[in-house]
């Protein structure tokens, strides 16, 4: 194991002046490309600049919307001579569109790990454009070692995330009763992060969690997890799942939730004069056929678009969850709201998405004026909000 030598501080000459420059950043919704391309052209830029040493760009694994810029530099002269520079100026303006909120914090180097004076020279590497992991492959080892193997959804500053796994059949009713009765756990989870709302639902024998979160996702579910009404609820009901799991053991619990995660992969939002209005939340699971999954959710996505611009809709707002064949929509629909006809027909199953799906008997023609595309509502279990969301 590598250790830090005190010696080092104590002898001045030994001393660093070389500072790290850590910039936090809150990227705009839909602004995140943009947002890399403008960075991509900055750090070319910047490497040019006397003084600059290295820098790295980071996104949050509990937050699709924060970014971290670190950037590490001879010493603070060269940095605030550029920092107060109008080529600095010039160079940082295409990420005044791209972003929400920053802030900026600088530190002197102090120590180190390894000693920069022992370690040997590491051949340089190219610093890659960011992004998710390419190749299935990359994506299933990640998964089965981490519950967040990529930065989930965030949409207006709220992450959401859910979790699903299936019961034996015939303990339906048993877990419904477990699930439906706990305590809630506390919403503030630290200065930054707080749980907004739970909504678990069922379909047949499947359970699905949906949670929102403002913050970080990590460290909710962390928090949630250690939470004892929580810890009794998930005890009670480990004899009816259909797959084993002991979230007493750190590992068995991390393949658990990295089994169980259905990502959020669409979000859509309807108007601000539709959220006022009272709001109903329903799920709807659509049997999608092989290898069609991703290609239905941006469809469900594309027609909920439809729907919340036009405000003779009910629909307030969605959000789709995909992972392998599991494919949920949650929707919130005004209570009171008068319709247009063209709301009439939105539950026919369009062309395009009925190709998509397997209904058979999922199919209910019954659900009219759900906006449901043809299929039945999850049954609700609870539905949960924390009182400072």
């Amino acid at each position: 194991m590598t250790t830090l030598d005190d010696r080092r501080i104590a002898d001045p000459t030994l001393e660093t002046t070389r500072l790290r420059v850590v910039l936090l950043l809150d990227v705009l919704d839909g602004r995140q490309e943009r947002f890399l391309e403008a960075y991509e052209e900055i750090r070319h830029q910047v490497a040019g600049v006397p003084g600059h040493v290295s820098d790295q760009l980071c996104q949050s694994l509990g937050n699709s919307s924060q970014w971290l810029i670190t950037s590490e530099w001879e010493g603070s002269e060269p940095f605030l001579a550029w920092v107060e520079s109008a080529a600095h100026r010039k160079m940082v303006e295409p990420l005044h569109g791209c972003v929400r909120d920053t802030t900026s914090l600088r530190f002197v180097i102090a120590r180190e790990t390894p000693d920069p004076l022992d370690a040997p020279a590491r051949p340089e590497r190219r610093a890659a454009r960011p992004g998710p992991a390419k190749g299935k492959a990359a994506a299933e080892r990640a998964a089965g070692t981490d519950p967040l193997p990529a930065p989930p959804l965030c949409s207006g500053g709220v992450v959401r995330h859910a979790i699903t796994f299936t019961v034996k059949p015939g303990s339906e009713p048993a877990v419904a009763k477990i699930l439906a009765g706990y305590r809630s756990p506390q919403a503030r989870v630290d200065d930054t992060t707080q749980l907004r709302r739970t909504s678990l639902f069922m379909h047949g024998n499947r359970v699905v969690r949906a949670v929102e979160v403002t913050g970080d996702l990590g460290n909710a579910l962390r928090h949630v997890a250690a939470q004892p009404e929580v810890r009794a609820v998930e005890e009670a009901i480990n004899p009816y799942l259909e797959e084993a799991r002991d979230l007493t053991d750190g590992s068995s619990a991390r393949a658990f939730f990295a089994r169980a995660a259905l990502p959020a992969v669409e979000h859509v939002t309807g108007t601000e004069a539709a959220q006022a209005d009272g709001v109903t939340r329903r799920a709807y699971f659509y049997p999608v056929k092989p290898g069609r999954g991703e290609e239905a959710a941006r469809l469900l996505a594309e027609l909920d678009a439809a729907a919340a611009a036009d405000p003779g809709q009910r629909l307030v707002g969605s959000t789709v969850f995909h992972r392998d064949g599991v494919l949920v929509r949650v929707v919130d629909l005004a209570e009171q709201q008068r319709r247009s006809p063209a709301g009439e027909l939105a539950d026919v199953v369009p062309e395009e998405l009925n190709r998509l799906l397997d209904l058979g008997k999922h199919h209910d023609p019954s659900a009219a004026g759900e906006l449901s595309y043809g299929v039945p509502a999850m049954d609700l279990i609870t539905d949960r909000r924390a009182q400072a969301a």
